[in-house]
């Protein structure tokens, strides 16, 4: 009876505070801020889509652990002043568990510090290293990284022999991150970089940087970029008759590249995720079941699958499996549990994290794959 009578006093301290008493069967607040809108978003279209997706299917089977949950979403339109007030009104106003997103590097890195300062778990969906490098807390990813992509391109041309390679590529927070990774790592693979261009995400035209890789002696291009940009510079080059092997990076592995560039992206190759050759992949590989599974049931709601909406999938898919094993939404415990994501089979490849990588990928996880008729194709 005196616990009872403790346990009223106290709900009722607590309600006269302002604070509401947890409770098993409250839903399970996940913010997210995704560019749903603007120059990135045939990126943040399908994530926010993969989580809608998701949760529906979670929801209709009895949620988690018992408790549904409740999406909370802001379209950040790749805009990051707007993303960090959308990530204040989640953390102070929604106070919600948990947050997935954000779509861009630029609106990730901007977030950061608040996400720190509130110490709420944060899974991101954009590519740049710094986002994980150095290690941040609260602060993990599932893209692979720019750093990722530089190395994987740099062993196909490796392969390829060809070692003088000119680089063009945006103005945006990817895009300078992915540059930067590309002029540490190129020494590391006998690569001599004897071009380098650059671009405004918002230009039209890209000849006049192109036709001086065309007059220099490069024997690749590399394209580190995303949007429409990226198409921009791959008809450019066919329009000026630059018969050399051009590299995009992952940032372009969606269907959106390939019918923006049209027959000049034939013969493009970039590195990307497994979910774009499902069904080239061996039977015997782990991944297949999983992404045959996304790829049907998201086409069958959606239409053409592309990697960002995996990105979005692998993080949601990590923080309900952290918060079961959490046993709930205690945001420190979440955090622990994410940190310990071990042998988790994603789209992206099989994370393992550590408290030293709050990614958890390797380089075996990008698969190098080209462009033919239109469709993505593995090279051996």
């Amino acid at each position: 009876m005196k616990n009872q009578v403790w346990r009223a006093i106290l709900v009722s301290a607590l309600l006269l505070a302002g604070v509401q008493p947890a409770n098993a069967a409250d839903p399970i607040k996940l913010g997210s801020f995704l560019a749903v809108t603007g120059p990135a978003s045939f990126l943040g279209d399908p994530e926010l889509k993969t989580l809608q997706m998701l949760v529906e299917d979670i929801n209709a089977k009895g949620g988690v652990k018992g408790r549904k949950i409740e999406l909370v979403h802001y379209d950040t339109s790749g805009k990051a002043q707007d993303a960090v007030g959308f990530v204040k009104r989640l953390i102070r106003n929604d106070q919600v568990d948990v947050i997935v997103g954000g779509t861009t590097s630029g609106d990730t890195l901007a977030v950061i510090p608040e996400v720190e300062k509130a110490a709420i778990p944060l899974v991101s969906l954009a590519g740049a290293i710094e986002i994980v490098e150095p290690v941040k807390p609260w602060v993990f990813k599932t893209a692979h990284t720019d750093r990722m992509a530089a190395a994987k391109i740099f062993e196909d041309l490796r392969k390829r022999g060809l070692t003088k390679v000119a680089l063009i590529g945006g103005d945006g927070g990817f895009d300078k991150s992915g540059h930067e990774q590309l002029l540490k790592l190129a020494p590391d693979y006998g690569i001599s970089i004897i071009a380098d261009e650059s671009y405004g995400n918002k230009d039209t035209d890209m000849t006049a940087q192109l036709a001086k890789i065309r007059a220099s002696d490069a024997q690749a291009v590399i394209n580190f970029g995303f949007g429409q940009a990226p198409a921009i510079v791959t008809k450019n080059m066919k329009q000026l008759g630059i018969d050399l092997p051009l590299y995009q990076s992952h940032g372009v592995a969606s269907k959106t590249f390939i019918d923006l560039a049209g027959a000049a992206a034939e013969g493009v190759r970039l590195p990307a995720a497994a979910l774009v050759v499902a069904e080239q992949l061996p039977d015997t590989d782990p991944q297949k079941p999983i992404l045959l599974d996304y790829k049907k049931r998201f086409e069958a709601k959606y239409g053409p699958v592309s990697t960002f909406g995996g990105h979005a999938y692998d993080g949601l898919m990590i923080v309900v499996a952290a918060i079961e094993r959490a046993g709930g939404t205690d945001k420190a415990k979440v955090r622990d549990e994410i940190e310990k994501t071990h042998g988790f089979i994603g789209t992206a490849g099989v994370f393992n994290m550590t408290p030293t990588d709050h990614m958890g990928l390797s380089l075996d996880a990008f698969k190098m794959v080209e462009i033919r008729d239109g469709a993505w194709k593995i090279v051996e």
